[in-house]
């Protein structure tokens, strides 16, 4: 089991984020924190913890989380706030899958499966913020693209996890030509993988992000 991190200066936050996880269960200990200092302390000790922490309350820096991100690589953060910018959480969510994002007025059926992903090291994104990564993506014009519609249509079915074969099944074409769109894309993303052709369709709204994530 986990240790559970609480990192916030707010009593009654994490009152009640101690209260939720009790009731989940399936944590070794709760340990409460108040400063990046103590944070980076107490990781030391658990460097596999669960660690919720509101970064609009700790005086510290999107770098410095990255670096306990690097640092810390079996950990898991919950990014716990009322409000983050835009521009945080898209460098938070694309960093990798070790942060999470839940706001503080999410339900509590949202912050208990944030909980639940965080102790399996899996990416959470609770439903408000990712309607409005999604939302925000489909303004854009898609005009804009340097892939066609059946290459974005592709690299959709790509980034779910589809195999060429698959996909080839799926559209009632060959695998050669698959193959052939498969090579476009990455040409046109100047990407070298799936890995990083998923990355482009997650920001450019490609793929659903509750869908992804889910």
């Amino acid at each position: 089991m986990r240790t559970l991190l609480l990192i916030d200066n707010q009593d009654i936050t994490r009152e009640g984020m101690k209260a939720v996880a009790t009731r989940l269960g399936g944590f070794f200990e709760i340990k409460e924190a108040g400063t990046q200092k103590e944070l980076t302390h107490l990781l030391t000790k658990h460097p596999d913890a669960v660690a919720v922490l509101d970064y609009t309350l700790l005086d510290t820096s999107v770098d410095y989380l990255l670096i306990l991100q690097e640092r810390f690589k079996e950990a898991h953060f919950i990014l716990f706030s009322d409000s983050l910018s835009e521009d945080f959480i898209r460098r938070m969510v694309f960093s990798g899958t070790s942060f999470s994002v839940v706001m503080k007025d999410a339900p509590k059926v949202e912050i208990e499966e944030g909980l639940r992903k965080a102790k399996q090291h899996v990416q959470y994104i609770c439903t408000r913020i990712a309607w409005q990564l999604q939302h925000k993506e489909e303004k854009k014009d898609e005009s804009a693209s340097p892939l066609t519609a059946t290459e974005r249509e592709i690299l959709k079915l790509m980034a779910l996890g589809k195999t060429t074969k698959e996909i080839a099944a799926g559209r009632f074409l060959s695998v050669y030509t698959v193959m052939t769109h498969r090579k476009n894309i990455f040409r046109k993303l100047e990407v070298n993988n799936v890995h990083e052709a998923t990355k482009y369709a997650l920001r450019a709204g490609i793929v659903d992000a509750v869908e992804y994530y889910i």
